[in-house]
């Protein structure tokens, strides 16, 4: 039984299972002819990004830096009726057909490989165990450290290394079994969450906040204007970046624009595609581990203030193992009751320090010739 004092970890040890191998013998077909020309016109040599090890790695550290407060809880497999809610009979069948193989889904290198299907199951399930720790009070936040992610895969299609759609799938069953009514989804990922958009886009019952970096940056989607239709026009919230926007940006944009619409929505739940590819580190943005542990608190605080602290982060991107383990442990840090930092604008410090050192040596009168 979780302690709803803690914060709990959800992980399960089958998300390692899905490891594709670019170079393993693939199923035949136009799609793996298409990729492989792709591969073949690099001109290094291209490993799958989305591996293993950054799951490791983010354990390896908690291990290392264990954080008093956090516990660890296991994860479980997703039903078809629960993936059902988001994705497409078709799809399904088309995803679970690829079983114990390899295989390409999509030109954008999406794969899987004999273990992936059972992870990608896992993923989504323990996605749900975190949401339903947090609904029923057994925990007082939880962080699912699953894999593959899950917030590029749409109803029909697998994008992004993305194969079910996660925190969607835990949104729709929160809806639909646990009695929330209003569910909010912070995604600050650097890619733009355009699955899970397009699973709620004319959904009233479910606000999708997301703040990414522009397109052209991958896939494209999440202009200003996008903000849903039908009954849920307005309830798709998009912040796009440019590439080099960091702490300060980011927590301007949660606090001008993500507290007024999450107050103006009331959620009964607040979930987090949880990417930390908005690191430095990886090339994208330039959010810091500080900046990461300060958004937390923002979105903490407002669960505590809407719906009873019903608060859940899922595991979306990140590619740097260090920054990835590092932004997940400051997270965690501040869910577990740490202090929440105040960014401070990259170098400032360093040149104080460095102005205290050298400055009281060209204080004095320069000596008389």
């Amino acid at each position: 039984m979780e302690d709803p004092s803690k914060v709990t970890v959800f992980y399960d040890d089958r998300v390692l299972n899905h490891s594709p191998d670019v170079n393993a013998a693939f199923l035949p077909g136009r799609l793996d002819k298409r990729v492989r020309t792709i591969l073949s016109g690099l001109n290094v040599q291209w490993k799958y990004p989305e591996h293993p090890g950054r799951i490791q790695a983010i354990l390896d550290l908690l291990h290392r830096e264990p954080i008093e407060g956090v516990q660890f809880a296991g994860g479980q497999v997703a039903t078809r009726e629960q993936l059902g809610r988001v994705h497409t009979t078709s799809y399904l069948d088309d995803v679970f057909s690829l079983r114990n193989k390899h295989a390409w889904l999509d030109v954008d290198t999406t794969a899987v490989s004999p273990g992936s299907v059972e992870a990608a199951e896992v993923a989504a399930g323990t996605a749900i165990a975190a949401v339903e720790a947090v609904v029923s009070g057994r925990t007082r936040s939880a962080f699912a450290l699953v894999r593959p992610p899950g917030h590029h895969a749409e109803p029909v299609r697998a994008r992004g290394f993305c194969l079910f759609n996660n925190v969607a799938v835990a949104a729709a069953h929160a809806h639909a079994e646990l009695g929330c009514e209003r569910i909010l989804i912070l995604d600050w990922d650097a890619h733009h969450g355009n699955g899970t958009q397009d699973i709620f886009w004319a959904d009233p019952d479910v606000m999708f906040f997301d703040i990414h970096r522009a397109a052209p940056f991958y896939p494209g989607s999440g202009g200003l204007h996008e903000v849903g239709a039908g009954l849920g026009e307005g309830t798709t919230v998009n912040v796009p970046m440019p590439g080099g926007a960091g702490d300060v940006a980011y927590i301007k944009a949660l606090n001008e624009i993500l507290v007024p619409a999450a107050e103006y929505f009331k959620p009964d739940l607040i979930l987090v595609s949880a990417g930390f590819d908005a690191h430095w580190y990886d090339l994208a943005l330039n959010v810091s581990y500080e900046g990461f542990a300060a958004m937390t608190g923002i979105v903490q605080s407002l669960a505590d203030r809407l719906c009873d602290g019903r608060l859940a982060f899922v595991l979306e991107g990140g590619y740097n193992t260090e920054s990835l383990s590092h932004g997940v442990r400051s997270v965690l840090d501040v869910l577990a009751g740490g202090a929440v930092p105040q960014p401070r604008v990259c170098g400032m410090e360093e040149v104080d320090q460095a102005a205290a050192f050298h400055l009281s040596a060209f204080a004095d009168e320069p000596p008389e010739g």
